[in-house]
């Protein structure tokens, strides 16, 4: 077998298959489809300092080769997460990271302190890009000032592995990256969802309840290949890819073009156990092709 081992600032992964939040629950719930100490680790979904109830329903809607979701980020807070979850999760034997998510640099910040109280909990994903939230999330993510001030005061309390997860609905997102790597993050994964929209033409309404969605799924993929390479290309710090991931050549791809670790989300919905099965292709290619380590061919492209 190939070293599948990789590293994001001090975060070790034992291969780099990872899942991404809001698809994948709290882990727990795929715990009767694979072995959760199978992946390098795995994303909790979107958590915030107060409870959320979300969007109103309909919330989800299919679309050729993906799915659009404005779900809003329903959770029952970090306290919640703290005193209910976390001790569930604990002793794990992988990663278990926590998507934060805020309105206020103060929600962000607090929220990411409580986590960083939890002794088993290794790293965070700043969600600065949620596309489908009426405040906050959108507005910080799309502008360099507005990412860094959310990792500047992220980071006074924080001390972890601070990951940050970037909007591909920007007009540059090199230099959101950069603004961000400048801010003190050790890491940024990217895409989250495109905006999108469906409308039910009988109706004559949006099918969504709010109208725009994310859009995420394989048709994604090419969107989010290419912002991976420009920001591979242009930090110094890991880069985390994501987008359309569903096969172990697609999680290549996303390696070859500088990404250090994968994070697999919708194709969840579809196959519960993809992702070892993308972990176990990614190591069948590398012994096919006579690679040592998965290193080898990280930003080989």
């Amino acid at each position: 077998m190939a070293d599948l081992h990789v590293k994001i600032n001090n975060l070790q992964l034992k291969n780099p298959v990872l899942t991404a939040s809001g698809t994948f629950g709290y882990g727990l719930e795929f715990a009767d489809f694979i072995p959760l100490d199978g992946l390098g680790g795995f994303i909790v979904k979107g958590t915030t300092l107060r409870a959320r109830e979300g969007n109103d329903y309909p919330r989800m809607v299919e679309t050729a080769q993906g799915m659009l979701n404005c779900v809003g980020l329903q959770n029952k807070g970090v306290d919640y997460f703290c005193e209910h979850i976390y001790p569930q999760l604990k002793d794990l034997d992988t990663n278990v990271i926590v998507n934060v998510s805020g309105s206020s640099l103060d929600d962000y910040a607090e929220c990411a302190a409580r986590i960083d109280a939890l002794e088993h909990i290794p790293a965070i994903e700043l969600n600065i890009s949620c596309p489908n939230v009426r405040q906050g999330g959108m507005a910080f993510g799309v502008t360099c000032e507005g990412a860094a001030s959310v990792v500047k005061a992220v980071r006074e309390r924080y001390h972890k592995t601070l990951i940050v997860k970037l909007s591909p609905n920007v007009t540059n997102i090199a230099d959101i990256a950069l603004a961000c790597e400048a801010a003190g993050a050790d890491s940024v994964s990217l895409i989250n969802t495109l905006m999108g929209m469906a409308i039910d033409i009988e109706r004559r309404k949006p099918k969504l309840s709010i109208g725009t969605g994310g859009l995420s799924g394989p048709c994604v993929k090419p969107v989010a290949l290419r912002m991976v390479w420009q920001v591979a290309k242009a930090v110094k710090i890991p880069v985390v890819g994501l987008g359309g991931i569903s096969t172990a050549e697609d999680a290549i791809e996303f390696l070859m073009a500088g990404a250090t670790a994968i994070e697999i989300g919708t194709a969840n919905f579809v196959d519960p156990a993809v992702t070892i099965k993308v972990r176990d292709g990614i190591n069948a290619w590398l012994d096919a092709h006579g690679c040592r380590s998965v290193t080898e061919i990280i930003g080989c492209l």
